[in-house]
């Protein structure tokens, strides 16, 4: 995995990219240097607390990573989902933890976008998969947020609203030392919650943001609910946060235009990175 320091304070112990595609998986050769699966992060605390983020197709790989590490011992995990289309959820029929007798999983979600464990088990009902969600094996809990923030660990986590079809809501990560952002699946031009996403990455030690299009391609997908390069570089201006993270890459993206975009980027913000599945950023 490539490892990355961030400069200034240091947030967390450890971020690590599990999938950071969009809208589907892209199992293409020349996709494989940034990855072709879908959004999935996960966050350990300083106290190894895990906070995972999204449950697409990188999500399996990470339950794969985290029964090797458990060694048969009981882990308690916490998902945060920023909504329910299908390449933020898709992964979790396949999360391995889900069906290991002695694991605790705890959903998070927005209060906004509905019963948690009704959408998360939809994907699971027959004929779409031979398991149903009420019967895997993992004790589930259910956390509707807004409001209020959430512990885990010595992390902080509060949910924002975001502008996407059927809604969305972004994570601001806390903890004594410094903030994430994952903002991610969100559309600019929205006034109130151009606002929002800004106010909440004030200050933030890295702002992960959803820049699934180039300027050019927005132009022909505005409704779709997804953001532009050049339009995280200005949130992370205004914002004034430490580090930029490009998220979200559009499935037609390979790995020169990840690379040509994240460069262009850098010339409006110079500290800039493409998101690239194994990445580990490490705060020592």
């Amino acid at each position: 995995m490539q490892i990355e320091a961030l400069r200034g304070q240091k947030p967390v112990q450890a971020l690590t990219f599990w999938g950071v595609r969009g809208s589907l998986p892209t199992p293409k050769r020349d996709n494989l240097g940034y990855g072709g699966n879908t959004s999935c992060l996960e966050i350990r605390s300083a106290d190894n607390e895990i906070a995972i983020f999204d449950a697409g197709t990188g999500i399996r790989n990470l339950g794969e990573a985290l029964m090797r590490q458990s060694q048969g011992k009981g882990l308690k995990l916490h998902i945060f989902l920023t909504h329910y289309h299908w390449d933020h959820i898709q992964g979790l029929p396949l999360f391995a933890p889900l069906f290991q007798a002695g694991n605790e999983i705890i959903f998070y979600a927005s209060e906004r976008l509905g019963s948690i464990q009704q959408h998360l088990g939809g994907q699971m009902n027959a004929p779409y998969f031979p398991v149903k969600f009420d019967e895997v094996a993992a004790r589930t809990r259910f956390v509707e947020m807004d409001a209020q923030s959430v512990a885990v660990g010595d992390l902080r986590v509060r949910s924002f609203p975001m502008y996407h079809p059927q809604g969305a809501g972004g994570f601001r990560i806390e903890s004594p030392s410094g903030a994430i952002v994952y903002a991610s699946d969100l559309e600019p031009g929205q006034g109130e919650l151009d606002r929002v996403v800004r106010e909440v990455a004030d200050g933030a030690d890295t702002l992960i943001y959803d820049a699934q299009y180039t300027p050019e391609e927005y132009r022909t997908h505005r409704g779709w609910g997804h953001s532009h390069w050049r339009e995280a570089a200005a949130v992370a201006n205004d914002a004034r946060v430490k580090e930029l993270i490009l998220f979200h890459h559009d499935p037609s993206h390979n790995d020169d235009l990840l690379t040509e975009l994240q460069n262009q980027t850098r010339a409006l913000f110079e500290r800039t990175t493409s998101a690239r599945e194994g990445m580990v950023i490490e705060y020592p």
